[in-house]
């Protein structure tokens, strides 16, 4: 699962997939963060914060009016193009800076307060346990690097086709030396799913894996 190596009928690069998914299904604009990021930065400063993965820019955007300098990253031009715009639309578009990368070939530049991945994960190739180790070294002594993936199919699923791992083994495998951080939080919550429901129509549940650390620092 978390050395990714995609499904043969798809497109070919990582970059080919997600700009035709973002071109194919833009997702509707909320203005909403993710609820789990929302709850773990109410209680910070604000400061710097990179954003892998920033989509169409919901949380970048929802921070930025908070208080913070966010860099968004993601491999869409499509998805990067809307999340300025997004941006410019809510008025923090100076405290907003969007990058296009591919993270698996360039990184975005400097350490951050806050650096976090939400449901960085995709059908296609992607090195994931990589992406994350360069993750942790953009994090700034003393502040947040937060990791947020599925760990489960929707209850409904009777039988996943992806064997996720569990939340102890996703943080192993990105190996990282523990000494230099403070583990805050490791677990595999459920939560209702609220962007979709089953196909009776009925809502179901789902879970996701937390990593939470804190970098040691002076």
């Amino acid at each position: 699962m978390n050395e990714q190596t995609g499904d043969p009928s798809l497109p070919s690069t990582a970059q080919a997939y997600w700009e035709q998914r973002y071109q194919d299904h833009p997702r509707p604009w909320t203005g909403r963060p993710n609820a789990i990021l929302a709850r773990w930065v109410e209680a910070l400063t604000p400061g710097t914060a990179l954003d892998l993965g920033c989509s169409e820019g919901n949380s970048a955007v929802w921070l930025a009016g908070r208080g913070w300098q966010v860099t968004g990253v993601d491999i869409s031009a499509t998805a990067l193009e809307r999340a300025a715009r997004h941006a410019a639309d809510a008025g923090v578009g100076a405290r907003t800076h969007f990058e296009q990368h591919d993270l698996e070939v360039s990184f975005p530049a400097g350490q951050f307060g806050l650096v976090y991945a939400l449901y960085l994960q995709s059908p296609v190739a992607f090195p994931r346990d990589a992406v994350l180790r360069r993750a942790a070294d953009a994090v700034a002594p003393g502040g947040l690097l937060l990791v947020i993936e599925h760990a489960s199919a929707p209850s409904w699923v009777r039988e996943p086709k992806v064997q996720y791992p569990t939340a102890r083994e996703a943080l192993d495998s990105i190996g990282l030396d523990l000494a230099g951080w403070d583990l805050l939080f490791l677990g595999t919550p459920e939560r209702a799913v609220t962007e979709t429901t089953s196909p009776d129509g009925q809502p179901g549940t789902i879970r996701d894996n937390i990593i939470a650390l804190r970098r040691l620092g002076p």
